[in-house]
């Protein structure tokens, strides 16, 4: 029997996909579920595919006898507890010291480090954050790696062949066609799930921006889903472009088979997580590292769970709004979609800086050009400003904070004021905008030379002694003002 190269433990949607993306590009794969209908679905399908060679295992010890040595094993389950119990049951059939297990799950980062080093000298523990939904794991995913860079060496050929790809202009490419691969070596064990935990977090706050243009337009300007769907295809030709706008698009064009309303107004206005963006935005906080727009997403998304309260807070509380003369759509239309654009580059900056910020204190010398490379294609936030944000990167390395880099800067010089006239038409309309005004203030905060936290700081010494430092001397002095005391004496701490 031919040796498979890989095996994927786990056949689920994206287990199933991750195969037969494989099988397509040439590689012998191997594949066990515990659930039977996963496993003959995925054995049915990679039948069909007859550039591979596909061998469906019956039990663990069966998987492992498939596999050329060392073996490459990849995890499609749920993050958390079932990794272990993978792992532990691949020990138990017997998994060598120099084989090599892969979690592609949304695992915790802090989870990838603790693994490595609870499992070091039993098998060889990497992983990969997999961006871009079924479709992508199908068809030509983002994939985010760390972890031993021997076993890196051992999966970089099948991970860059399955990868999604861009042109030198960093424009997706058709698979199968010729282009740099989304995927790479990102560094020590966690780096890569700590960058798809940013991605994620980038993500919900993307969303949240591109739906409250939806209600701006539909609340202040009284369109129609299919009106602003029309509106989001336009953009989505210039600086706006990406698949989350592409979809939304597509969804607002879309009507309900069942009604033939316009199908966005049948979903109920509850939205899900499953904890990746609650990730970014606590590890923001811990970080000191001010992520308010992603943050912003996350809390949009809890209050839109608060379906009740909601309904009852907009019968029982009335508050005065102004009425906005509007005498030409296009222009209001114009400053949103400048705010769009501001808002989506102030959100990259965010995660950036915060994964800059988690590198420096690992010490994980993260290629942050490298990161915007791979997220061009395959994952859910691909958008072409990421091409501008790699050149950034290139062109300075060490760069301290994304808008100080003069092309993204300058974009948000020449459309501020549209920026700004949207978040004083949603404010006075009474429409919620947590996620451009966020953006803004970021931006405005980033820019304040002399900030009104010397006010914040002589509070804090005056109800609870913390001290300050003084304008006039080295900052690292402190003093403490006795406010008590009739003479009010400076004492240096």
């Amino acid at each position: 029997m031919t040796k498979s190269d890989i095996a994927l433990v786990g056949l689920g949607v994206m287990g199933k996909s991750l195969a037969l993306n494989l099988l397509d590009h040439g590689f012998a794969v191997s594949g066990y579920d515990l659930n039977p209908v996963n496993r003959g679905r995925a054995a049915n399908e990679g039948a069909l595919i007859d550039r591979g060679v596909y061998f469906d295992a019956e039990d663990l010890q069966a998987l492992l006898g498939s596999l050329s040595t060392p073996r490459i094993l990849v995890l499609s389950v749920p993050a958390g507890d079932a990794v272990d119990i993978a792992i532990q049951s691949l020990l138990d059939a017997g998994l060598e010291p120099d084989d090599i297990v892969v979690d592609t799950g949304n695992s915790l980062w802090t989870d990838s480090e603790r693994r490595e080093q609870q499992y070091h000298g039993r098998l060889r523990f990497f992983s990969t954050a997999v961006s871009g939904g079924e479709e992508g794991a199908r068809h030509g995913p983002a994939l985010m790696a760390s972890g031993d860079k021997s076993a890196w060496s051992a999966i970089k050929p099948m991970w860059e062949a399955i990868a999604a790809k861009v042109d030198p202009n960093g424009q997706p490419v058709a698979p199968f066609h010729a282009g740099e691969p989304c995927a790479a070596y990102l560094g020590q064990a966690g780096a890569g799930h700590y960058v798809k935990m940013v991605h994620n977090g980038i993500e919900y706050a993307d969303m949240q921006l591109i739906c409250e243009a939806y209600q701006l337009m539909t609340d202040l300007l009284g369109m129609t889903p299919d009106e602003i769907g029309k509106v989001f295809e336009r953009w989505n030709q210039g600086a706006l472009n990406s698949y989350l706008m592409e979809i939304s698009a597509d969804i607002l064009k879309t009507a309900d088979p069942v009604t033939g309303q316009p199908f966005v107004q049948v979903v109920l206005d509850k939205a899900g997580q499953k904890g990746t963006g609650l990730w970014t935005a606590v590890n923001s906080l811990q970080e000191g590292e001010p992520a308010p727009t992603i943050t912003q997403a996350v809390f949009a998304r809890a209050q839109s769970a608060q379906k009740g309260q909601r309904v009852e807070a907009s019968r029982t509380i009335k508050l005065p709004t102004v009425a906005i003369e509007i005498r030409d759509n296009n222009a209001i239309l114009n400053g949103i979609e400048e705010a769009l654009v501001c808002a989506k580059i102030a959100v990259y900056a965010q995660g950036f800086a915060l994964m800059k910020a988690k590198s420096d204190h690992q010490g994980w010398q993260l290629d942050l050009a490298k990161v915007a490379r791979i997220w061009r294609a395959g994952c859910i936030i691909r958008a072409g400003i990421l091409h501008q944000i790699a050149q950034a990167f290139d062109a300075t390395p060490n760069l301290r904070h994304l808008l100080f880099a003069e092309p993204l800067a300058d974009i948000l010089a020449q459309k501020s004021v549209g920026w700004r006239q949207t978040v004083a038409n949603g404010a006075l309309a009474g429409v919620p905008l947590p996620g451009i005004s966020s953006a803004l203030s970021y931006v405005d905060a980033l820019c304040t030379e002399t900030s009104p936290a010397n006010l914040l700081q002589a509070q804090r010494d005056y109800f609870g002694s913390h001290t300050y430092a003084r304008v006039d001397c080295d900052e690292n002095r402190t003093f403490h003002l006795t406010w008590h005391d009739p003479v009010q004496r400076e004492t240096p701490m």
